[in-house]
């Protein structure tokens, strides 16, 4: 895991690459270094700063070199052992034993065709001095960022926005309508195209690969895409499929010279995930959990459950008031960007403590929802697709005893009205109209979605995996964990896996009343029972008053100063907004979401200052 930034057509100058360097420091404190080289008559520079997860040797410090191949390369390779193997027998000879010179000599021996070989999270640059290419690539889910910019004769590329700013030696002009995306639509609208927080920079689609000759604006190709081809086959066999990808995911997402901890929710996503380590591949858990003082939110008792079954280390990390605007303005510094939802601010003080008591390399749940039927809706929208089978009215009773219990969305609270309007897309933007009316010019931008295939329910997950949630909570992992120089790896985006479960028949995603019925079911024999068949849905999260004092004057002062958030914003709809009960949970949201982009919006990055400042 490393930052990698790198440019083609003027050379920066030596204070730039300096600058650049101290910007990546926290994604890589191990080891730096620079490699400057020609594609005809443009100048090329790489950059790449290092977090030795795999062969701590110098040896593998980059750029990497070797013969007419130079790679910088942010990520992790985790089928390196058996690629490697592969490419012994076509006759290649490592002098390394790390997943960076597998890399290498897969793209020496397969050329482009090497990413669809690649199982892992990567956003790479590679110079062909003998063909004059410079070609960067990222992984199929985008786990790891790259983003670009042309500015003048020069293409500069980078894994954080704030490596962009120091190389090119300015500051990148902030999107407005993306701040505006943010605050109506929330985190859902941010990831529908290659649009980021600032007008001038781009973001490189994940699954792409695009070559480059000159300082052109990269023209990305997909190499992948995942897509709904469902295989006849029985529940148990659905089951024993998906067990089986999901262990291998999880044996080679363990592969680390350095310690791996676990973050520990009390939902089933993180517990499958610990167990199945513990219990069927020899690992040693070390588990993390972060706990909120809000009630609604609190998982003590599952967790302790599942700590209590594998006899694992824990650690617990608490949230709290004290501070809050400090660090607010530290992550979002950090992220280049407004932190997307109050979960992520708590979840930052989790990554805080995995990287306090030593570890490199965390293990999540990212993904297991839009993979599995996490959500509410997919229940309905499951629903919608039985509504003709002679089974449905107990279908309905098992919803009724399970999710429709506690489903708080009035739309969702009716389970046939993805039967009645299968386009309904209300609960998605639900708040739009409340948070628009706040606004200084409304945002006129309604909910769209990808057609991927004529399925509702698997249409919807793919819009998750690839556009609405996934990509959001990548970023947010990836600046979170980075920012305290830790690894996030998340097994459940693995290619094998995914591929398996979207060959699944839709009847088995759901069953008895539970979603997540294979994940529960593949993970029965390891977990504890009383969590992984617990209906209620879990995650990280906590409610906004108990981050920050509404009651203390100086907070309200700070809340209602003029700044450039009041651009955008009404300042006396907010005045009225902030005295409300925060109890709802969207108004919860929106405070939070308010107070990011504030942040953002007088960042030193936004403002044209130091774009280094949260490098140190």
């Amino acid at each position: 895991m490393c930052g990698i930034a790198g440019s083609i057509g003027v050379a920066p100058g030596a204070a730039e690459v300096r600058a650049t360097l101290a910007a990546m420091r926290r994604r890589g404190p191990d080891a730096s270094g620079v490699h400057h080289d020609r594609i005809g008559p443009h100048a090329v520079t790489l950059l790449h700063t290092r977090l030795s997860i795999l062969d701590l040797d110098p040896r593998s410090d980059q750029p990497f070199v070797d013969g007419d191949l130079v790679l910088v390369f942010n990520g992790e390779l985790y089928n390196y052992v058996e690629l490697r193997a592969d490419l012994e027998a076509l006759g290649h000879r490592f002098r390394t034993k790390s997943d960076t010179e597998v890399v290498l000599r897969a793209c020496r021996q397969y050329g482009e065709a090497a990413f669809d070989r690649f199982e892992g999270m990567w956003a790479l640059a590679l110079l062909d001095r003998k063909a004059g290419t410079l070609t960067l690539s990222r992984d199929r889910f985008g786990e790891k960022p790259l983003f670009y910019a042309v500015w003048g004769q020069t293409l500069y590329f980078a894994s954080e926005v704030k490596s962009l700013a120091a190389l090119a030696g300015r500051a990148p002009e902030v999107n407005t309508r993306q701040v505006q995306r943010y605050l109506v639509n929330g985190y859902r609208s941010l990831h529908k195209g290659r649009e980021t927080f600032f007008a001038d920079v781009g973001a490189m689609p994940a699954a792409s690969v695009a070559t480059l000759t000159g300082p052109d604006e990269p023209a990305p190709q997909p190499y992948w895409r995942l897509a709904y081809r469902p295989v006849a086959m029985t529940a148990a066999e659905a089951v024993a499929g998906a067990r089986e990808q999901l262990e291998r995911a999880l044996k080679i997402r363990l592969r680390a010279d350095v310690p791996v901890a676990f973050c520990l929710s009390g939902g089933v996503d993180s517990t499958a995930l610990a167990t199945l380590a513990a219990r069927k591949l020899g690992a040693q858990i070390h588990a993390f959990t972060v706990v909120d003082a809000d009630e609604r939110y609190n998982e003590s008792e599952s967790v302790a459950a599942t700590v209590r079954h594998l006899g694992c280390a824990h650690h617990v990390a608490h949230t709290s008031t004290e501070g809050f605007f400090a660090r607010l303005d530290d992550l979002v510094a950090y992220h280049d960007s407004p932190v997307a939802t109050i979960s992520y601010y708590v979840h930052s003080f989790l990554s805080e403590e995995i990287s306090r008591l030593g570890y490199k390399v965390a293990i999540s749940g990212t993904g297991a929802d839009e993979l599995y039927t996490g959500y509410y809706d997919h229940y309905c929208f499951w629903l919608a697709e039985r509504a003709d089978d002679d089974e449905y009215p107990q279908l309905l009773e098992q919803w009724r005893q399970g999710y429709g219990a506690t489903v708080r969305n009035p739309l969702l609270q009716d389970p046939a009205a993805f039967h009645r309007d299968p386009g309904r897309r209300d609960h998605l933007y639900g708040d739009r109209d409340r948070f628009n009316a706040m606004q200084v010019a409304p945002l006129d931008e309604d909910f769209a979605e990808e057609a991927y295939c004529d399925n509702l329910l698997r249409n919807r997950m793919l819009n998750e995996l690839f556009h609405e949630v996934v990509p959001v909570i990548l970023h947010e992992d990836d600046m979170n964990s980075m920012r305290w120089s830790v690894e996030n790896r998340s097994p459940y985006l693995d290619r094998g896996l995914a591929e398996f479960l979207f060959t699944v028949p839709g009847e088995h995603l759901i069953r008895d009343g539970f979603a997540k019925w294979i994940l529960r079911a593949s993970s029965d024999d390891v977990a504890p029972r009383d969590v992984i068949w617990d209906k209620r849905k879990r995650g990280f999260n906590a409610s906004i008053d108990s981050l920050v004092d509404r009651d203390d004057p100086d907070t309200r002062d700070r809340l209602l100063a003029p700044g450039p958030i009041f651009d955008l914003v009404r300042r006396d709809a907010f005045a009225k907004f902030v005295d409300g009960d925060m109890t709802d949970n969207a108004r919860s949201k929106y405070l939070f979401s308010f107070l990011s982009a504030r942040s953002f919006l007088e960042s030193d990055l936004v403002a044209g200052g130091d774009a280094d400042r949260s490098a140190v």
